[in-house]
């Protein structure tokens, strides 16, 4: 698609030269006329004939050259456009609890842990201009995906955190150091962490606050999101004889530590008891942590000429053939 023209002031051309060429046509045709009148005969043997009729196409070939080649000497280009993002964003880890405690089928028709992926996941498609990394933990903590902005892989990563992959427990400690050392080298301008979790710290060396207090010295913000109903939750098991059953057990959530947490690094505790309240706090953490992202759009242009030089050319091939061959006769 043409853009512009970087010289556009030789599409003069294509307003004088056709006047030129009529100008001349005109003379040309009076010249003739007054050849074909002084002998009648041979106008009679030519005016039927399919040169005769083709007497005025060289002309009209030549105003298309003159025209196309008007057009390749205003040079048209097109562009290709491009948006830069100036700003450095919001570098975001995400800490899941995947111990067999997010089993808890209080958040229907999926698990606790089900609807948490599911609400990152709209969360992540929202901050396309932001890197975002994922830890799950249980007894231990590991790294699924460092800081990145594909997102897509990341999501990649997030169907594929499961329960089981490590020993059972919940090293929220432990998330929160593993969290704070992927952020620790991050130059971005807001640094944070949401911690998602429904129990209480039962696992790991690292004490909760120590490493909440380490984060918050980095410039790190941690967001702490408890799950779950309160009272006695349903956990499906399975029996040998009748299949898939519910025992009901009793929450363990540790609200006092997570607020401690989240106020330590001056972030912000959540309670979420079901799936419309942790839509709710993923929607206010992301309008929380907003930076103004400013684009430039810049446009590369590429030279058009070399299109219409190809039908110039045949154009003058046919013209040429016509005038010198076909119509060579023709008076």
């Amino acid at each position: 698609m043409i853009e512009r023209f970087a010289i556009p002031l030789a599409l003069i051309a294509l307003i004088v030269v056709p006047l030129i060429i009529y100008v001349r046509w005109r003379f040309r045709r009076v010249h003739h006329l007054s050849l074909l009148m002084s002998d009648t005969r041979l106008h009679k043997r030519h005016a039927g004939t399919g040169r005769a009729r083709l007497r005025h196409l060289p002309l009209v070939l030549r105003i298309l050259v003159i025209a196309i080649l008007a057009l390749a000497l205003a040079r048209p280009q097109s562009g290709t456009r491009m948006h830069e993002v100036t700003s450095e964003g919001v570098d975001i880890v995400l800490l899941i609890d995947i111990s067999t405690s997010m089993k808890g089928e209080d958040f229907r028709p999926r698990n606790r842990l089900e609807e948490a992926k599911v609400q990152a996941a709209e969360f992540i498609t929202k901050r396309e201009n932001d890197r975002i990394g994922l830890v799950p933990f249980a007894g231990q903590a590991y790294t699924a995906c460092p800081l990145t902005l594909d997102h897509d892989l990341l999501l990649e990563f997030m169907t594929q955190v499961r329960m089981g992959v490590v020993e059972d427990g919940t090293a929220i400690g432990s998330a929160l150091a593993t969290g704070a050392n992927r952020l620790r080298e991050s130059e971005a301008e807001s640094k944070i962490m949401v911690l998602l979790t429904d129990g209480d710290n039962n696992a790991g060396s690292i004490d909760p606050l120590t490493a909440a207090r380490a984060a918050a010295s980095l410039g790190i913000k941690i967001y702490t999101i408890g799950v779950g109903k309160e009272g006695k939750v349903p956990y499906p098991y399975t029996d040998a004889i009748f299949g898939k059953r519910y025992q009901y057990v009793e929450t363990n959530l540790d609200e006092t530590t997570l607020r401690e947490i989240a106020a330590a690094s001056g972030g912000r505790f959540f309670r979420a008891q079901n799936s419309e309240s942790l839509a709710d706090i993923y929607r206010e953490i992301d309008q929380l942590e907003r930076t103004e992202i400013s684009s430039v759009e810049r446009i590369d242009y590429n030279e058009a000429s070399t299109l219409f030089l190809l039908p110039a050319v045949l154009l003058l091939v046919c013209e040429f053939l016509l005038s010198h061959f076909v119509l060579r006769r023709l008076p």
